[in-house]
């Protein structure tokens, strides 16, 4: 089974993404190739990003600020592929996401597996802008950012009494991403099995220093 991490990147008090958790968890237990894996930011209290050469300490073991973000770190290394649930704020995504997103440093867990987008909005926009932005954020942290995605516009009114969406539409879209996401995860985890190249700042450093004698 692929371990998919589903992350919630609201944590407000009566948050909408209540109304999408339990539809797409369960929609990604059906699926039928993955170990789901819920990572609620309520659950993770990460410090505001300050993390640095000297906190991280040795690359290999990474310390970290604070044991949180340690275990925070090797949570995200489980997963083959993430799926991450987003309202839009300001047309960005929260910045409680980023910083999670931003924890994970130096180890580069997220590295070479794919990512893919649940947005939502109370407008009509559902979170399209949030999830263009979170895919470059994605692809700075060296995931691979899928092309399908499920956007949930007017969100507190799209869900009927069963939690299922009005919209037979949301559906297709979830099962396309979902299927989508399993046949990368399982070509990326040969890919990474067959053996990886070192980060690029890595190699970008060797080659400075090398150029330097």
């Amino acid at each position: 089974m692929l371990n998919l991490k589903i992350i919630i990147g609201s944590t407000r008090p009566g948050r909408a993404a209540d109304h999408v958790i339990p539809w797409i968890t369960a929609m990604s237990r059906e699926q039928g190739d993955f170990d789901v894996d819920v990572l609620d930011l309520r659950d993770w209290p990460l410090p505001l990003f300050a993390e640095t050469l000297a906190t991280v300490g040795d690359p290999r073991t990474p310390a970290f600020s604070a044991p949180v973000v340690k275990q925070w770190n090797s949570k995200i290394a489980e997963g083959d592929a993430y799926l991450f649930i987003t309202p839009e704020y300001n047309h960005s995504i929260p910045a409680v996401l980023k910083n999670a997103i931003d924890s994970v440093f130096t180890t580069f867990a997220f590295r070479g597996k794919p990512a893919g987008y649940v947005g939502y909005s109370g407008g009509i926009g559902g979170g399209i802008r949030a999830i263009e932005h979170l895919a470059h954020v994605a692809i700075e942290a060296e995931m691979v950012p899928l092309r399908n995605s499920v956007v949930i516009p007017t969100v507190h009114s799209a869900f009927g009494p069963g939690g299922q969406p009005d919209d037979p539409r949301t559906n297709a879209a979830a099962k396309i991403l979902l299927d989508d996401l399993a046949w990368w995860a399982r070509a990326l985890q040969q890919a990474r099995a067959a053996g990886t190249l070192p980060p690029a700042a890595f190699r970008l450093m060797a080659a400075n220093e090398g150029a330097g004698k």
